[in-house]
Parts: structure tokens; sequence; C-alpha cells
């Protein structure tokens, strides 16, 4: 992911932001006032405005009325448009620790959430939104990933989720060789030595898991995920599946959540909210392009196709429609 370069602001630009801030707090006290809530107001301000200016509408929102904001959006909203406002309105770190934390009382539905998550984010951020899960819901994303599974997969999870990996570009070819042969055993048959693939998934960088990966590919013919789902009946192979696949490509990896979530019987919501909430400021143009080379079909386009009311015209205003 790029590194965001930030400019100093100045007094007065200060001043401005706060200026706006307590405006678009006062409209979007304004949009909940009377007999029915103002939907469209709260999608053309909250829709429109980056991170930093949702945490500045929530601080003078609080300031103004002595009421948390999202409180109010709980309660004025309703359904998948509710979930995906209140999800947009959070801090990053605190976004991700309710998501792991749905997925953890999913149960086996949501162990790949869990892995996607914290698959993708770099070290700093997962470190982020662990303190953040603490925070919120008084123990450790450790010890409630551990409660919810068991085996294989408790290692694996309790491994990605505890992880603090080396975030540098350097690589040992001599190690990825080493370890794509290791892993290749680990799992060419059911009973594997899973342990090592474990530690290997949980503990390298991605940059030296990168280079593993493809050296598994040149040495053995085929990519270690096609193998992977040769094997992926039972939930640990799914997870082991979901985290290579998001650390060797997170964005064709989120091409394929989008597309299952719209073309399966019954949209998948959670999975659509899931990932243009959390991409929508990072990289969901190119995960756009992506579905429409994959697809031969705009993103925005099935997405209205498939969704409606306000939710809809919510995800489309993120979406850049």
């Amino acid at each position: 992911m790029a590194t965001l370069v930030t400019k100093k602001s100045s007094p007065i630009e200060d001043s401005e932001a706060l200026q706006k801030a307590f405006k678009d707090a006062e409209a979007l006290h304004k949009a909940f006032q009377g007999w029915g809530t103002d939907e469209k107001s709260v999608i053309e301000i909250l829709g429109h405005r980056n991170v930093y200016q949702r945490q500045q509408i929530r601080k003078s929102y609080q300031e103004i009325y002595q009421e948390d904001i999202l409180k109010r959006l709980e309660s004025e909203l309703s359904g998948d448009f509710e979930r995906a406002v209140y999800r947009w309105m959070l801090e990053p770190a605190d976004r991700d620790a309710v998501l792991v934390n749905v997925a953890i009382k999913d149960g086996n539905k949501g162990y790949n959430v869990i892995v996607e998550i914290v698959c993708v984010l770099s070290p700093e951020e997962v470190l982020a939104m662990r303190r953040a899960y603490q925070n919120r819901y008084k123990h450790s994303l450790e010890e409630d990933v551990a409660a919810h599974t068991t085996g294989h997969l408790r290692q694996l999870l309790v491994g990605l989720v505890g992880s603090f990996r080396y975030g540098g570009d350097e690589i040992n070819p001599r190690l990825a060789k080493t370890e794509a042969d290791i892993l290749h055993e680990s799992i060419k048959e059911k009973k594997g030595n899973y342990e090592e693939a474990i530690r290997i998934i949980t503990t390298r960088s991605k940059t030296q898991l990168l280079a593993t990966l493809n050296r598994y590919r040149d040495d053995h013919g085929t990519s270690i995920t096609k193998k992977l789902l040769d094997n992926a009946s039972d939930d640990f192979h799914k997870a082991l599946h979901t985290a290579i696949r998001c650390i060797n490509d997170h964005k064709k990896y989120y091409e394929k959540v989008m597309r299952s979530a719209l073309k399966r019987v019954g949209t998948d919501e959670d999975g659509l909210t899931r990932v243009v909430v959390t991409r929508a400021e990072k990289d969901l143009k190119d995960i756009k392009e992506l579905y429409y080379k994959r697809n031969s079909v705009h993103l925005e386009d099935e997405v209205a196709k498939e969704i409606s009311g306000d939710y809809k015209k919510f995800l489309l205003t993120l979406l850049g429609k």
C-alpha cells in the first residue's frame, strides 16, 4: 500500500476544517429532525467526507449536541444502510475490530473474514486494530479467537492475529527455496505437518512469503493455492487458502469477494459492504478495474442491479458513481 505523504496544516486550514465539520454536524442534526430522517442529506454529507473529516464531524456533533452521532445514526437508519454508514463512520482500526468481532461470532462462516483482515493490513495496522479491539470489547483479540476455535485452525488464526511481521523488503532466496519445499511437504497429504506451514505463514514478512510462493510455483509447476483447493474441505484449509491469497494479491482476492457477493443467489450484503467501506479510501479504484477486466461489466452497474434503496445510493456514492 502506498504511503500517504501529508503536509502539516496551517492554523487557518485547521480553523476552516473545524468550521466545515461544525456545519456538517448541524446539517446532519437537521436531517435527523421531523417525522422521517433525510437520508439523502446523510449520504450527501458522509459519503463525500474523508476519514479525518468524518472524525471531525463526530467530535463536533458531540460538542454541540452532547450525543455520539454513531448512536444517533443507529437509531435513525436501519438494515444494511445503517450498518454501512455506521462502519464508514468508525476510525479504520476500530472498524476492523468490529468486523473481526462480528466474524468471530459468525463461527465457521466468519473465519475467512478474520484471515482476510489481518493478512491485508500492515503490521502497524494489525497492532492498532488489536488495541482498538481491547478498548472496545475488554478482551484481547487472541483470547476471543482461541475461545471460538480448535486444533490447527486455532493455531493458524491465533498466530495470524498475534503476529507482528517484519515490514521490510529484504528477501532470503535460500530460505524461500527451503520453505517452499516445507510447504509442499506440509500440504501434500491431508495429514501433513501443518505446524510448519502455520509457522511460515504467520511469522514471515509478506515480501519473504511472496518469494517463497513464487519459488513454490517455479519448483512444483503449480501455485500453492491450487494445491490447497484440492484439500479445501475443512475450515483450516479454507483459512490457509485465504491467507495465502490475501498475502499474494489482495486486490484480486477482493475482486473475487465482490464477484461472489453479487453473483450468488441472494446478494451477500455483508461482504459487499465490507469491501466497499474498507477499501474506498485505499485501492477500490484498482479493484473496480480488476472487476471490469474479469467480468466485462462495471462494478457500479452490477451493484446498482443487485441492491436497492438508500443502501444502494450510499454504496454507489462510495464507489464514485
